[in-house]
C-alpha cells in the first residue's frame, strides 16, 4: 500500500488545491449570479474565460516551476535550493492576500454597484487599444481588464509552488507511483469541494452568498498575510540554525523562542515514533508541516494556522483586520457623505459631488 499511496502527499495536494478551488468556485458563482448568460453572453463568456485561463496559466507555470525545482535540487542540492524557500512563499502569500482583499471589497458591494461594474468590465474586456496615459493609470487599467485572470493565477501559482516544495521535501523516499496517485486523489478531492461550493451558491440568496463568500475570502486573506510575515521570520531563523528548521520537528530548535507567542506541542497517546533529520522523534499535534499536516495542514492552508506563532505573525494578523475594518469604515463614510471630525461644508460638497453620478441605473437582481 505504501508503494501506491502516500498520506502526507495526499493531504499536501488536497490542502493546496482546496484554497484554489474555493476561490475559483466563488468567482464563477459571482459571475453566474450577477451576470446572466442571456443578458450579455459575450461579456459572460469573456469573464468565465479569464477565470479558467488564469487557473490554467497558473497550473502550467507550476508545472514548469516543478521541473525547475526538481532539476535544481538534483544539480545544486536540496540545502542550497531550500535557502530561499521561505522568501518565495512569503512573497506569494502577501501578494495573494492583497489581491484577495481588493477582490473581496468588490464582491461585497456588487449588489449596489452591479450595473457600474458590469459597464466597467465590459469596456475593459472589449477594449482593443492599449490604454495611454501615466504609468499608474495604465497599471490600474490592466488590473481592471485582467482582474478575473490575476486572482486565480496568483492563487494557483502560490499554492502550487508551496505544494511542489513540500512534495519535493517529503517525496525523496516515496515511489513515483505513490506521488502521482496521491497527488491526483488530493487534487480531485479539492476540485470536488470547490464544485460543491459552486453548486451550493446557486440556491442561496445573492446578498447572503456575497456576504458569506466575502467573509470567507477575507479569512483566507488574513491567514495568507500572517503566513507571509511568518515565512519571512522563519527565513531569518533558518539562517541562524544553518538549515531548514522544519526538519527538526516541533521540539527545541524548530522555532525562535525570542519571537514566540505560543508553541503548541501536544504529544499523542499512545506515542508513535517517526524519523526526522534530527533522529527518531515522537510526532506532535497541531504542526501543519509534519507528515503532511493532516487536519492542521488544511487548517493552515485555509485560515493560516501555525502551531508556532511569532510576534510578527500575530501582530500582522490583527493589523490586517484593523486595516480592513478601517477601509470599510472609510467606504461607508464616503457613501453617506459623512466624515468624522470633518467640517460640515466639506461633507456637503463631497456628498453633492457623489449625487451627480448615480451608481445604479436600475435595481440589482
Amino acid at each position: 500500500m505504501e508503494d501506491l499511496f502516500s498520506l502526507p502527499i495526499f493531504f499536501i495536494t488536497f490542502r493546496e488545491s482546496l484554497e484554489t478551488a474555493i476561490i475559483v468556485s466563488v468567482l464563477l458563482a459571482f459571475i453566474k449570479r450577477t451576470l446572466a448568460t442571456q443578458d450579455d453572453p459575450v461579456l459572460h463568456q469573456k469573464m468565465v474565460q479569464q477565470v479558467w485561463f488564469g487557473t490554467a496559466a497558473g497550473l502550467l507555470t507550476c508545472v514548469l516551476i516543478a521541473v525547475a525545482i526538481i532539476s535544481g535540487i538534483h544539480s545544486l542540492g536540496a540545502e542550497q535550493f531550500a535557502a530561499a524557500e521561505s522568501i518565495w512563499e512569503g512573497v506569494f502569500s502577501l501578494g495573494a492576500s492583497l489581491i484577495i482583499t481588493a477582490m473581496g471589497a468588490v464582491l461585497l458591494r456588487v449588489t449596489k454597484l452591479q450595473d457600474k461594474w458590469r459597464l466597467k468590465l465590459s469596456k475593459a474586456l472589449n477594449a482593443t487599444e492599449s490604454h495611454k496615459g501615466p504609468f499608474r493609470d495604465r497599471i490600474k487599467y490592466l488590473g481592471e481588464k485582467y482582474a478575473l485572470f490575476l486572482l486565480p493565477f496568483i492563487t494557483v501559482l502560490r499554492e502550487g509552488f508551496e505544494g511542489v516544495l513540500f512534495i519535493a521535501g517529503v517525496g525523496v523516499s516515496i515511489s513515483s507511483a505513490a506521488i502521482a496517485i496521491s497527488s491526483v486523489l488530493g487534487l480531485a478531492l479539492g476540485a470536488f469541494v470547490g464544485y460543491f461550493i459552486y453548486k451550493g451558491s446557486k440556491t442561496a440568496p445573492i446578498q447572503l452568498f456575497l456576504i458569506v463568500s466575502t467573509c470567507f475570502l477575507y479569512l483566507i486573506a488574513a491567514g495568507l498575510f500572517s503566513k507571509g510575515v511568518w515565512h519571512f521570520e522563519q527565513n531569518e531563523w533558518n539562517k541562524i540554525v544553518g538549515g531548514d528548521a522544519a526538519e527538526l520537528g516541533s521540539g527545541p530548535g524548530s522555532y525562535d523562542v525570542r519571537r514566540s507567542v505560543w508553541h503548541v506541542n501536544v504529544r499523542p497517546f499512545p506515542p508513535q515514533r517517526i524519523q526526522t533529520a534530527a533522529g527518531t522523534d515522537t510526532p506532535q499535534c497541531c504542526n501543519p508541516d509534519l507528515n503532511g499536516g493532516g487536519f492542521w495542514g488544511i487548517f493552515n492552508a485555509v485560515l493560516g494556522w501555525q502551531n508556532s506563532a511569532t510576534v510578527g505573525s500575530v501582530v500582522s494578523y490583527n493589523l490586517y483586520w484593523v486595516a480592513v475594518a478601517t477601509g470599510f469604515f472609510a467606504m461607508i463614510c464616503k457613501e453617506k457623505g459623512y466624515w468624522p471630525f470633518a467640517k460640515k461644508d466639506t461633507q456637503r460638497q463631497e456628498h453633492e459631488g457623489d449625487d451627480q453620478e448615480p451608481l445604479l441605473s436600475r435595481p440589482a437582481r
